[in-house]
């Protein structure tokens, strides 16, 4: 990715903000789909900060899109994608506050997506004690993130990060399972519910990151 990739991955990290949860609170599917508006502090970091975040979730629904139908070249294709966004966030926490703390990311990271690829593949097969398993993980992995960001900046808070987090968790779920039925009106719906949610973090972090790096923010 770009620098400025990177550098918007960085941010979710360490510029999460307390008022995250009351901007996803106030979601609005109609306005979030829209592109950033022209006036924004910070156009460019909030153009690649919404491209990174809509990247993971076209990530892993492609993952659930070839496991439903059975394609493991396409399967795989995704699955690396997800990787290799993780790995962007991770490199970019490394780059800026050392080796130690990027492999505690990649680590939390390659949680997030390893509960998700767990999901996924439990839905397909049927397994509702794997599907449960994952789901397990995955609320660990919310707490230990939202732990692990909240203690690296004190402008975050541990329910303000785990609660989008939970969020995040539930569209993965919602979506997996409408793909596994073939539900194609009701995973339409989650999606854009999905995209929603993550510009809306997008969009507050960047306006977080404008006002913590004001020099740098473009």
């Amino acid at each position: 990715m770009k620098s400025l990739s990177i550098a918007c991955a960085l941010a979710l990290g360490l510029s999460l903000t307390a008022a995250l949860p009351v901007a996803a609170a106030q979601e609005s599917h109609a306005a979030m789909a829209q592109p950033a508006a022209a006036s924004t502090t910070a156009p460019e970091l909030h153009a690649a900060m919404r491209s990174l975040w809509a990247g993971h979730i076209d990530h892993t629904r492609a993952y659930a899109m070839a496991v439903k139908a059975g394609d493991k070249a396409a399967a795989t294709k995704a699955a690396d994608a997800t990787v290799a966004n993780a790995k962007d966030i991770a490199n970019a926490v490394a780059g800026f506050y050392g080796a130690d703390a990027g492999k505690g990311m990649m680590d939390l990271l390659a949680g997030h997506w390893g509960g998700v690829k767990a999901m996924t593949d439990a839905q397909h097969a049927g397994d509702k004690a794997a599907h449960a398993k994952a789901m397990q993980d995955l609320t660990s992995n919310a707490d230990a993130i939202a732990k692990f960001l909240s203690g690296a900046n004190p402008n975050l808070t541990y329910a303000g990060v785990n609660g989008l987090m939970v969020m995040h968790i539930g569209d993965h779920e919602a979506q997996i399972t409408e793909i596994m039925a073939g539900d194609k009106t009701a995973e339409a719906a989650t999606w854009k519910h999905m995209q929603a949610h993550m510009n809306t973090l997008a969009d507050a972090l960047s306006d977080a990151i404008a006002k913590q790096f004001p020099d740098k923010a473009k």
